[in-house]
């Protein structure tokens, strides 16, 4: 075994932890650049620019549906890889590797057809204001052309995680954001495409990013590679993947689904008022700026949770998922209050007209109150996937979201207007994550337990 996934099991914890987390974290925020970018650039556009960029925040929940479906292949896939890593099968992480390479790409061509061809009618079934439905459907379109690429950068970038080059994952990120930003005011503005040509962009980074991916496991450093031998649609494997994978899926899929309430309700309530859909944009953007990168030390410190899961080492599980846990609530602290001191930052980050940025200053801090428990919600939930416990993982997952959030939404919303659709996220954050707090940490030991005990007696 190399020596880099070697160390998951022998080295010094805390600067293994950060040598995980950081690259992790980095590519976390590099996505969250992904999803930014389109939206300042296209923000921009004289005299539609509000427009635009509602049409942005429309479009935002569909992909991530997608985004969802390469989580359930990717996010599934990789720790189980991972975990045979620790078991020393290899033979069998690449079986799983290589069928989650034939999902991905089944999958995403799919799902590229199927939006390529309802654009029109996803949009405006999601919520989408009549004026800026137009730039929501050729935004989409192009974006389903390339789908495909999507998935698969997205679901075969953790398995470079899972060996523990994290800093391989960053860069084949890196890659595409770089092209994205670059691309963006080329197409946008000097080539006139408008929306179409910040999709365009989307598509060509994430393609370039898909390019690096591949290389990775054509290189020697890979534990994992392509091989047509283990491209076989076992339904065992396929089960074992999915039923981890699942927990991801629904984070992300619900995720979605209260993106789509959320549109839908605004534009009940302000009788299509893109003003306060646009609002709504910039503060989805200011919730990944706290959530992705914690999302990300999450994810970074995944290889390591699982490869020692495996092993059944519970004290050094122990030590590790502590530190990340203080390191992940300090970087909480500090991005949340900043958001609550000074959340008018964000609407001048998007170029807002002066009502769109009244209503970000105005409504943010209440949008944003219960982020502070996301080092539970998104660290410590992406642990508890590495670990194997899928039906806990996902119960937590749907009280947040489904229990809590999503019927919140409609209730305030209807006895406080669009008020209402602001102050559900921030009131379901902080109750889920104080119920999620309680289940994990009472759980943990456990599991951990457990897991030793199996170890000793095989």
């Amino acid at each position: 075994m190399k020596d880099i996934t070697a160390q998951l099991g022998n080295g010094k914890i805390i600067p293994l932890i950060f040598k995980l987390i950081i690259p992790a974290a980095i590519a976390q925020l590099i996505t969250f650049l992904y999803n930014i970018v389109d939206r300042m650039f296209v923000a921009g556009i004289s005299e539609s620019g509000m427009d635009a960029l509602a049409a942005l925040g429309i479009v935002l929940p569909i992909t991530l549906i997608m985004q969802a479906f390469a989580n359930l292949i990717g996010l599934g896939g990789s720790p189980r890889a991972s975990i045979k890593l620790g078991e020393n099968n290899k033979e069998e992480a690449n079986k799983i590797f290589n069928t989650s390479f034939l999902l991905l790409l089944g999958v995403g061509i799919v799902i590229g057809i199927v939006t390529f061809f309802l654009a029109e009618q996803i949009v405006v079934l999601f919520g989408c204001p009549s004026s800026a439905v137009r730039f929501a459907t050729e935004y989409l379109k192009i974006y389903s052309i390339g789908t495909v690429f999507v998935l698969l950068a997205q679901g075969l970038n953790p398995f470079i995680t899972a060996q523990g080059y994290s800093f391989t994952a960053m860069f084949c990120v890196l890659v595409g954001v770089v092209i994205n930003i670059a691309l963006d005011p080329i197409f946008i503005f000097a080539c006139d495409m408008g929306v179409k040509g910040a999709s365009l962009a989307t598509v060509i980074s994430q393609s370039a990013s898909l390019v690096c991916i591949i290389v990775f496991f054509f290189s020697k450093k890979t534990l994992f590679g392509l091989k047509i031998k283990d491209m076989k649609l076992n339904v065992k494997r396929i089960l074992t993947i999915v039923s981890l994978g699942f927990t991801p899926f629904i984070m992300t899929i619900t995720e979605c689904a209260i993106q789509i309430v959320f549109n839908i309700n605004l534009n009940v309530a302000t009788g299509g008022n893109k003003d306060y859909t646009a609002a709504l944009t910039i503060m989805l953007s200011a919730l990944q700026l706290i959530s992705l990168p914690l999302n990300g030390i999450g994810y970074g410190m995944q290889p390591f949770v699982s490869y020692n899961y495996g092993k059944g080492d519970a004290k050094r599980l122990t030590k590790g998922i502590k530190y990340v846990t203080i390191i992940a609530f300090i970087f909480a602290v500090v991005i949340w209050s900043i958001s609550m001191i000074f959340p008018q930052v964000y609407a001048y980050l998007f170029s807002a007209s002066d009502s769109v940025k009244e209503i970000v200053k105005k409504y943010t801090p209440y949008f944003l109150m219960g982020s502070i428990m996301f080092f539970v919600q998104m660290t410590l939930q992406n642990i508890n996937v590495a670990l194997g416990q899928a039906k806990s993982a996902l119960l937590l997952a749907v009280i947040r979201k489904v229990i809590i959030l999503i019927p919140l939404c409609f209730v305030l919303t209807h006895y406080i207007g669009f008020k209402g659709v602001y102050m559900s996220e921030g009131i379901a954050d902080l109750a889920a994550g104080i119920i999620t707090s309680i289940v994990i940490f009472i759980t943990f030991p456990r599991v951990f337990k457990k897991r030793a005990e199996e170890v000793n007696a095989e």
